[in-house]
């Protein structure tokens, strides 16, 4: 690949085939002189960078002292010149016949690679953008979550009425795990809670005389909310990342496609026994936060507002019904079987890495105490407006 034998213009003072590729400039004339190939590809990068854009275009591109080319030293001319400005000077020089097709060949690749840029989009569009992704995603999530739903309550049916298929032995343990091991931590922050609002109530309800009504509000708010409401989320916190780590864990490790090889059900075999578990649990959390918060708010009554707790104990058996009791109790089997179900499906999408279960654990986590507030806050608003 041998250039035309035509003469370099005279104010050149280089010679017409220098080692690596460069350009001069002559009156209105843009020379590309050298060999431009992959051994001087730094040094021919720099020579774009010597000449700006609004003096290219004014100027006539002579490629008769061009020497050796290859696919990196064209697409650097590309670069350079662009695809019209190069295929013009082929068309109008004595360009050896093999160099000019390598050219128009690299042009003609590269020609799909020089699109503009799109306009940037609008504030409001991205906003709307990002609305949408994030509905669709939460659509996604929501139809994920109905299905697995579907499949435990479907693999639960099919297996009571088989007692021989009962697994016993993960059921106690899982119990053992979600609600003995979880009992003194419960105990103590719905305590410590109960405290918290017995002192707000006694300060509050002070300034209008009536701080006998703290006994009221203890046992009202733990009867009906804080009771089933701290257990929950402590059990969403503790227990259902400690579901997504197991079976993400076994996921990593394809332990799930073993248990599938041998023509075992993952969902009776894994999801089952923990979801029961769950539900067994959280009652008796549930209760023992409630006796704990009155406990912890009894306590405050006797040190701080001289109700002791005898008196505390014949106020609450007085003004406090038992459908109070009954209202917060009935929450823990639903919250349970949600947090069970949450934990359990994140550790289904463990997709293979370590990484992926610390996400999903966190995922489970996030969206168990979500749904946990969220149907408190619903079935609040349904069982005042029913009145009971």
């Amino acid at each position: 690949m041998t250039p035309a034998s035509n003469d370099p213009p005279a104010d050149y003072d280089d010679p017409p085939f220098a080692e690596h590729g460069s350009a001069a400039i002559s009156g209105d004339t843009l020379s590309i002189r050298g060999n431009w190939t992959l051994s001087g590809y730094l040094e021919q990068k720099s020579v774009a960078s010597q000449f700006p854009d609004s003096r290219l275009d004014e100027l006539h591109v002579d490629l008769t002292s061009l020497g050796q080319v290859d696919t990196a030293g064209v697409s650097q001319l590309v670069s350079f010149l662009g695809t019209e400005k190069l295929k013009a000077a082929l068309a109008s020089d004595a360009v050896p016949e093999e160099t000019s097709a390598l050219i128009n060949a690299v042009c003609t690749a590269m020609s799909g690679r020089t699109q503009p840029s799109p306009p940037a989009e609008p504030w409001w569009l991205k906003l709307l953008s990002e609305t949408g992704r994030q509905v669709e995603g939460l659509f996604q999530l929501l139809k994920a979550l109905n299905g697995f739903i579907g499949q435990t309550l479907a693999a639960l049916l099919w297996t009571l009425p088989r007692p021989h298929r009962w697994r016993f032995t993960p059921f106690v343990a899982a119990v053992q795990d979600t609600g003995l091991n979880a009992l003194p931590i419960v105990a103590l922050l719905t305590f410590l809670v109960g405290a918290v609002v017995a002192f707000l109530g006694a300060t509050v309800l002070e300034e209008f005389g009536a701080t006998i009504y703290t006994v009221n509000l203890v046992a009202f708010s733990f009867l009906r909310e804080f009771g089933v409401l701290l257990a929950a989320i402590l059990l969403a916190g503790r227990t259902a990342s400690s579901f997504t780590a197991h079976i993400g864990a076994m996921k990593v490790n394809e332990e799930l496609d073993a248990i599938r090889t041998l023509g075992l059900n993952p969902i009776e075999l894994l999801v089952l026994p923990r979801v029961l578990a769950m539900m067994v649990s959280l009652p008796i959390l549930t209760f023992v936060g409630m006796i704990a918060g009155l406990i912890g708010g009894a306590t405050v009554c006797a040190l701080v507002l001289d109700i002791y707790p005898a008196q505390f104990l014949a106020i609450v058996e007085r003004d406090i019904d038992i459908r109070h009791f009954l209202v917060g109790l009935s929450k823990a089997p639903i919250f349970a079987f949600l947090i069970a179900v949450i934990g359990c499906l994140e550790g289904f999408k463990v997709q293979g890495s370590a990484q992926s279960v610390g996400e999903h654990t966190t995922s489970s986590v996030v969206q168990s105490i979500f749904t946990v507030i969220l149907l408190d806050s619903i079935a609040a608003l349904f069982f005042m407006e029913m009145g009971w």
